[in-house]
């Protein structure tokens, strides 16, 4: 580990990814093209967003190398999707908990793939849906990309109530000369009511407003109307969430690929490191300025 300890952190969990495997008592796989949803017992084919690939653990898909771990989207049809791809995460397929985390500092090296069609991206769910279906729950984006915009990285949360409800903050960070094939060192700092986005250390953006509802009108997500309509702040963002680290293909973000995307598309990982802030959290800070759902001016999806 040659990259040295941030100041006021500690760390707690870390693969360098030096071996010759995938270390399964930290990662697990998704397999195939989509999930099934246990609330309403309904499979939901390309997860939810319309992708292209098949997700395995093949040699093909995930490779451990040179003290990195490559995830590979491959042009190869399987079982009736175009493409084949690799989605590790630090929770396992049966439900057990390999690595979460309730606030710290979550870093990731990692040079990424681009190119139309493509969707690569390191991000945070929670473990349990604790307020309900996504996004009531959250989901935190260290990085992904709009396939086509090599030097732009995207930082968002989602959240609000259970889908087709949520709400949506995106920050756009441009890179300059440089691309996301290039290394560059993508984090988060969670503390109890502010999150904070780094790309290479330096701040992209802060945020302190968002909330969560788990009310529901015939079985789908329903907008909050007032403040008894939310969850005790700072919710959905203060429970444990594990890591995902993916190639998508396709799907309703990124659109299709076209004759330009090259494959194999690899998202080459140098290291995860997980840090404790030194002397804990403290009580959270209160929710920040910003437009509520039932105030005038609020739209679902903000793009800074």
């Amino acid at each position: 580990m040659s990259t040295p300890i941030p100041a006021g952190w500690s760390l707690v969990w870390h693969d360098e990814f030096d071996g010759d495997a995938i270390d399964r008592s930290k990662w697990d796989f998704d397999l195939g093209n989509g999930f099934y949803d246990y609330r309403v017992h309904q499979w939901v084919p390309g997860w939810g967003n319309e992708e292209l690939q098949y997700y395995t653990g093949d040699a093909e898909n995930v490779q451990v190398r040179d003290s990195c771990v490559f995830i590979r989207a491959v042009k190869a049809p399987m079982h009736g999707c175009g493409y084949t791809s690799a989605r590790l995460k630090t929770k396992a397929r049966d439900g057990r908990v390999l690595f979460a985390k309730r606030y710290g500092r979550i870093a990731i090296r990692a040079r990424v793939p681009w190119g139309k069609g493509l969707w690569p991206a390191l991000w945070m769910l929670p473990v349990e849906d604790k307020y309900g279906g996504w996004a009531a729950s959250g989901e935190i984006d260290l990085m992904e990309i709009v396939g086509e915009q090599p030097h732009e990285v995207l930082n968002s949360l989602h959240f609000g109530s259970s889908f087709p409800r949520r709400s949506l903050i995106t920050t756009t960070h441009k890179l300059g000369e440089s691309s996301v094939a290039d290394w560059h060192e993508y984090a988060v700092e969670w503390e109890p009511g502010e999150i904070r986005f780094y790309v290479d250390e330096v701040q992209t953006c802060t945020y302190r407003h968002w909330w969560s509802c788990s009310r529901l009108t015939e079985g789908q997500g329903h907008e909050a109307t007032s403040e008894a309509d939310l969850n005790p702040w700072p919710a959905p963002f203060d429970q444990p969430f594990y890591l995902l680290m993916n190639v998508a293909v396709g799907g309703n973000f990124p659109g299709h690929p076209n004759e330009h995307t090259v494959f194999p598309a690899e998202l080459v990982v140098d290291w995860v490191r997980v840090y404790d802030k030194v002397g804990g959290y403290g009580s959270p800070k209160p929710r920040g300025e910003g437009v509520m759902p039932w105030q005038a001016g609020h739209v679902a999806e903000r793009r800074l």
